[in-house]
């Protein structure tokens, strides 16, 4: 019997300072089964016990029997994010329909959260399917995350950037995903998984040197745009979001 811990990761340019260090350490990867995928399909994951941890979308875990936040670290934000964005062809005023990106349950309930109670605006939204950016036209706006919102940026004359908009209605920082287990971890292994999370933050410059993307200025975005520290201030946010989650 394989009793390795199953950890589910993000397959998203955001995450590879996170699984830098994992990948570097022999002995952790020993103990571990390592799967990368979306986050949506990592949280489904998680909620059908087909991994034991998964870096996954904080607004799964109201679905959770149990879970256990089991690490400093997170994909957050105290400023402007820059890949989880509302985009659109109209401003904000004039937006009648919202397509929704499949791959995260956080971005698009962020989203259902501001437009209510931010601006105050009743709109139709609409599951996007693989191909929907294409479908941003219009009144019609669609939020997109990850490296495909880095792309896009290229392409939409309006963008809406939902951890500022977020912070900007709350005064907290933004946590879009948090490395969550559903059941208790040997804590050996939270402790070893802890430290190799650190490693890639603080080598940034190293993770830099193995990635070729030109799409978008990486350095810009590992350093200002995602925050990976899981501080007091970012548990609020969750917190204040978890509540929040429950109006929309």
């Amino acid at each position: 019997m394989d009793k390795r811990i199953r950890v589910g990761a993000v397959s998203y340019l955001n995450t590879k300072p996170l699984l830098y260090g994992v990948k570097k350490n022999a002995a952790l990867l020993e103990q571990i089964a390592l799967i990368e995928d979306y986050p949506a399909s990592i949280a489904n994951m998680l909620l059908n016990d087909e991994i034991d941890v998964g870096l996954i979308p904080v607004a799964v875990i109201p679905k959770m029997k149990a879970s256990y936040i089991i690490t400093d670290y997170c994909i957050g934000a105290e400023n402007d994010v820059a890949s989880v964005c509302l985009f659109s062809e109209k401003p904000i005023e004039e937006i009648t329909h919202v397509m929704l990106d499949y791959q995260s349950r956080t971005s698009v309930n962020l989203a259902k959260v501001l437009l209510k109670h931010y601006w105050k605006k009743e709109v139709i939204f609409v599951d996007g399917g693989v191909d929907f950016r294409a479908q941003i036209k219009g009144t019609t706006a669609g939020v997109v995350i990850g490296d495909r919102a880095l792309e896009q940026r290229k392409i939409s004359p309006f963008i809406y950037d939902l951890a500022g908009n977020w912070i900007k209605m709350t005064g907290l920082p933004f946590v879009f995903a948090a490395w969550i287990a559903n059941k208790p971890l040997n804590e050996n292994f939270i402790t070893e998984f802890n430290r190799a999370n650190a490693l890639g933050i603080e080598h940034l410059n190293d993770v830099l040197a193995k990635i070729n993307y030109s799409t978008y200025n990486l350095h810009t975005y590992y350093s200002q745009n995602i925050s990976y520290e899981l501080t007091d201030e970012k548990r609020k946010g969750l917190e204040l979001f978890l509540s929040l989650l429950k109006t929309v």
